[in-house]
């Protein structure tokens, strides 16, 4: 084993780790801030799997899409959400944790079977270089037409959930609940600098 192919196998194994960590501590770290920023950290990590399969721009696009983008609107959102609710009492919620987790169990089984049982073909093909935005770009618009305007749905679609978190405050009822909103957020009538007062009368 050459020192590059060691040197990439590493980077492999550490870009892989940082992924499957970071994915965990998004579902279950009970802060959504760190949960926000370990997602972050995920979509860098698949960024530095992209470089390692000589995708350059693919891996430019996940950082300008996802992490500049998408986890920047998210922090926002998270930063402007109110965060005077009260937290009530979710009914079931251990059966609900049961159902997510054989549902996720379920599909790491499926994805490891397909890993395990798919005849891949290694080492794959040569790397096209120059021309690999060209090609990206015809099939783009030809052969993944659908999937790449269902992409771009789904970006409208968490900007407009993020939209939707931070003016929450906005209305005098939440749109949700129901509840009266706090009007934190909303511009108070503020005391003037320079106050008015009547002229005191002068002495004779």
């Amino acid at each position: 084993m050459t020192i590059a192919s060691a040197t990439q196998q590493i980077c492999f194994l550490v870009l892989s780790a940082a992924i499957a960590l970071g994915a965990v501590g998004v579902v279950l770290l009970p802060n959504i801030v760190y949960s926000a920023f370990l997602l972050g950290g995920v979509f860098l990590s698949v960024a530095g799997l992209y470089l390692l399969l000589n995708a350059s721009f693919v891996a430019a696009a996940q950082i300008l899409v996802y992490v500049g983008a998408v986890n920047v609107l998210i922090l926002f959102a998270i930063m402007l959400v109110n965060k005077k609710e009260s937290l009530a009492a979710i009914e079931g919620l251990l059966v609900r944790r049961l159902l997510s987790a054989a549902v996720c169990g379920g599909l790491f089984l499926l994805l490891l079977r397909v890993a395990f049982i798919t005849p891949w073909a290694l080492p794959g093909p040569l790397p096209v270089g120059e021309e690999a935005t060209v090609r990206i770009g015809e099939h783009f618009f030809s052969d993944y037409l659908l999937p790449f305007e269902l992409a771009s749905v789904l970006l409208l679609m968490a900007m407009i959930g993020a939209i939707v978190l931070a003016r929450r405050d906005v209305f005098s009822t939440d749109v949700i609940t129901g509840e009266p909103a706090d009007q934190g957020l909303l511009e108070k009538t503020r005391t003037p600098l320079l106050i008015e007062t009547p002229a005191t009368e002068t002495r004779p």
